[in-house]
């Protein structure tokens, strides 16, 4: 049982035959020393064990700074007996072989470095005027929401032009039969996209999230609504050029933002939940297009253009609101007390690791970052999941409307498998933090999709089973998505590390969007059985990438245990900098 306290838990075990004794932990330690009884009273519990009795300790009353220092003091020097004694018992083995010096310089190196890491970094202890608990859920509801509704609209103005197209884009603006000039459309999107991720995620730290992110989100909202107006193809060009030059810094930027807040367990579920705003855009996209289309001819505007138009708007007026309510790093919040602000700090750099924050990012600092293999690959598992996120968003209207439906009964079959998704990848997500491991989720969700795709192409006279495996494609894929970014971002550590890593991985990965792009071909309609086929590919290409990252985690926590001279020889500060290639640190597998 854990009582609620600033980060303090206690316990005492009654053996039988023997005398109370009481202990206080500090969560995290699991030393088991003893506290003085000053700090805390014992509170007995209803339930005993075979042993004798279990009985827990609690605060006495509200503690000063002072008492906290002293309890941090506490801990640590408790931890030093532990070291030492472990110390002990690796040398002790060998006092009667050749090797016995070397054994024992060994062991004193390894002694020092852990002593010394302890000088330099403190155990965070949360302020005694809150709770843990009640801090994360301040900071779940002033960082996730508005995050969510932010790329919500983003994605909604992103994918609005194949619902466009069902109420007479292509013919009105003469784009021709073959579907080639309206794919040219979607890919242009890419360009900047993909070209502009990290010098998008260089300036969100210069100029402050809030300021970045909103200014971005007007522009893009009121790019969507040019696009409603424009009169012919090379108007659009240059709509879905700037679109996607002002996106560019909403899903990266977001991603990263969210890694500067949360511990690597706390995050998947959080991550899950902003992806999975794309989902909620599927669905609410698709009943806002069925309920716009209606509005064809009014004042003369064909419902393409107000669908544009409205969504558009709709992003323009929330766009203000978000200037102020968008989150900024934890050191720059305003609704965050000093104390409380050097605690999240604190965590933080505890799990993840840090580099030099209030340095500015450098082309070294960037080149760095790609000196490690496993940046690359985690490029290659989010590409292979774009090309079935965005052939879905994009081309799955099209494989519905083949079904007989009319355009509105097309828009309204689209949502149900968008809210599939949803439901299956926040289930996932919370498992995933469960459990503390990424691996094994994302290889489920993707031999999801890999099922889903595998109907699809194979089944041509089974409607109701061809509609159900589209539920399969949009569960899996949406589900493997924000894993593998959320495996991938969350153990980059250090701002500079994560701030490139993740730029870099969203950008690669949006390469994915102009492929899935051309291998949906209008010709192919409504069976894509191309389209599908090399999606399929791309899908196992995502399944073989997460193999070999889980795999260099794996063996990359094996050897730092290991450890070397070389490596104990870096200091603390050395070790800060090098944020997860650090000795100390520990991949999530």
């Amino acid at each position: 049982m854990q009582q609620r306290g600033c980060g303090l838990r206690g316990k005492t075990n009654t053996p039988a035959g023997n005398k109370t004794r009481h202990q206080l932990r500090i969560r995290g330690d699991r030393s088991g020393h003893d506290v003085p009884r000053a700090f805390a009273r014992c509170r007995t519990a209803p339930r005993r064990d075979e042993s004798g009795a279990t009985s827990y300790l609690r605060i006495h009353k509200p503690v000063t700074t002072a008492d906290w220092a002293f309890l941090s003091f506490w801990r640590d020097k408790n931890r030093r007996q532990d070291i030492m004694a472990v110390a002990g018992e690796k040398t002790s083995g060998s006092l009667n072989n050749s090797q016995d010096k070397v054994a024992r310089d060994d062991a004193d190196a390894q002694v020092q470095a852990e002593l010394q890491s302890l000088d330099d970094a403190p155990v965070p202890v949360c302020p005694p005027h809150t709770t843990e608990r009640k801090l994360i859920t301040r900071i779940d509801m002033h960082v996730v929401p508005f995050l969510c509704g932010m790329y919500l609209l983003a994605f909604l103005d992103r994918v609005n032009i194949s619902n466009a197209d069902l109420y007479g884009l292509s013919k009105d603006l003469r784009l021709g039969d073959d579907g080639y000039k309206f794919n040219t459309a979607l890919v242009i999107f890419f360009v900047p996209y993909c070209v502009f991720e990290i010098p998008s995620n260089i300036l969100l730290k210069k100029f402050r999230p809030h300021v970045w992110l909103s200014v971005n989100m007007f522009l893009f909202g009121f790019t969507t609504m040019m696009q409603g107006l424009v009169q012919n193809y090379s108007g659009l060009l240059a709509c879905r050029f700037f679109l996607g030059l002002f996106e560019t810094g909403m899903f990266p930027g977001a991603f990263y933002l969210i890694g500067m807040w949360y511990r690597r367990h706390e995050a998947q579920k959080r991550y899950s939940f902003f992806f999975n705003s794309t989902t909620l855009a599927g669905a609410f996209g698709g009943l806002l297009a069925a309920a716009i289309g209606k509005m064809s001819g009014m004042r003369g505007y064909g419902g393409w253009r107000w669908i544009f138009l409205i969504e558009g708007g709709i992003t323009v007026f929330v766009s203000f609101f978000f200037f102020f309510l968008l989150p900024d790093f934890p050191e720059e919040s305003k609704w965050l007390s000093k104390d409380e602000k050097e605690y999240v700090a604190a965590r933080l750099r505890l799990d993840q690791g840090q580099s030099a924050r209030d340095r500015r990012i450098a082309l070294k600092d960037v080149a760095n970052v790609f000196r490690d293999f496993k940046v690359a690959v985690g490029g290659f598992m989010y590409l292979g999941l774009i090309v079935p996120a965005y052939g879905y968003a994009y081309f799955s209207p099209f494989i519905i409307q083949g079904y007989g439906y009319s355009p509105i009964q097309t828009q309204l079959h689209s949502v149900p498998p968008w809210v599939a998704a949803f439901g299956f990848s926040m289930t996932i997500a919370f498992l995933s933090d469960k459990v503390q491991h990424r691996f094994a989720f994302a290889i489920f969700a993707i031999c999801v999709a890999v099922t889903g795709l595998s109907i699809v192409i194979a089944v041509h006279d089974n409607q109701p089973l061809q509609y159900a495996a589209l539920f399969l494609i949009a569960m899996g894929a949406y589900t493997a998505m924000p894993i593998v970014v959320c495996w991938f971002n969350m153990n980059l550590g250090g701002h500079h590390r994560r701030a490139v890593g993740s730029a870099w991985q969203v950008g690669f990965g949006n390469l994915g969007g102009i492929i899935a792009v051309y291998i949906y071909l209008k010709k192919d309609r409504p069976r894509f059985t191309t389209g599908l086929s090399v999606t399929l590919a791309f899908v196992v290409l995502s399944a073989v990438a997460c193999f070999v990252y889980g795999f260099a985690c794996w063996k990359a926590n094996k050897d730092r245990k290991k450890g070397s001279a070389a490596e104990r020889e870096l200091t603390q500060e050395e070790k800060t900098e090098l944020g997860d290639m650090s000795p100390d640190y520990r991949y999530q597998l």
